[in-house]
């Protein structure tokens, strides 16, 4: 296969002009977003350029020590995002979140290097990006699973007072907010599971197929990574929400929320 074609910074340049197009369509829809689209491009823009340049130099000096760091680094930032999305939480919650995200990615990251693809566990070559993948999709689920949840309780209190009061046990009544949240933060990961390879080539797929890896190859990596993310949103929202919500009342059945 050849080798990816190299794009010059010029050229590259010439992608931002698509975003004229979106502004015109949201200016003539009259939506209130310009500047969050702007903000957001700069800023992707930014955060990857840094990126870039703390990944070559990593790739150069492959040390276990800068691979551990980049991963922290990684989730730390997606425990911030989820926190900061759901600032109402009581400090126990967030506790569970933080800790269900960062074992249940850390996990299935071992097991997906060490015993899928069975190489050196700190080889940044696999451990950065298949950690980006996993916590960047775990932020997204937990992000939804939580909003489902916090806003099936605002809508319900009335009815879950009501139910509190007839004799209705806690866990009884906001257990079935976790199983919906859990199945709604499932739900896009499961919804691109079933088009991938018809309606779309993903990412990772699409990007080993333009470095030159055989398609077979980037076909079986994909498949294991898109698994290995649905386990870890499954886990992680499943774990955050399940021990979350029994902080949620106190030990005279009384909601605290």
């Amino acid at each position: 296969m050849r080798e990816v074609i190299q794009i010059d910074y010029g050229r590259f340049l010439l992608i931002y002009l698509l975003l004229l197009i979106v502004l015109a369509v949201m200016k003539k829809c009259k939506m209130q977003q310009s500047k969050l689209l702007l903000l957001g491009s700069v800023q992707m823009t930014v955060q990857l350029v840094i990126a870039g340049f703390l990944l070559t130099y990593i790739f150069e000096n492959p040390k276990p020590i800068y691979t551990i760091a980049y991963i922290i680094l990684m989730i730390s930032f997606a425990i911030y995002r989820v926190l900061s999305k759901n600032k109402e939480l009581n400090l126990k919650f967030k506790l569970y979140i933080a800790s269900t995200l960062s074992i249940s990615g850390i996990g299935i990251i071992v097991f997906f290097i060490v015993v899928v693809v069975n190489e050196n566990l700190f080889n940044p070559q696999y451990a950065i990006p298949l950690s980006g993948m996993i916590f960047g999709n775990v932020m997204t689920g937990l992000n939804l699973g939580l909003k489902t949840f916090r806003e099936s309780i605002d809508t319900e209190r009335n009815k879950m007072e009501a139910l509190l009061n007839f004799g209705g046990k806690p866990n009884d009544i906001l257990r079935p907010f976790v199983f919906q949240a859990l199945e709604t933060a499932l739900l896009p990961t499961i919804n691109s599971m079933v088009g991938m390879g018809i309606v779309s080539l993903p990412g990772m797929m699409t990007g080993q197929i333009l470095s030159g890896t055989l398609p077979t190859t980037a076909i079986l990596y994909q498949i294991a990574i898109m698994i290995a993310i649905t386990t870890v949103v499954c886990f992680s929202v499943f774990g955050s929400l399940y021990l979350g919500y029994q902080t949620l009342y106190n030990s005279n059945a009384q909601f605290n929320f």
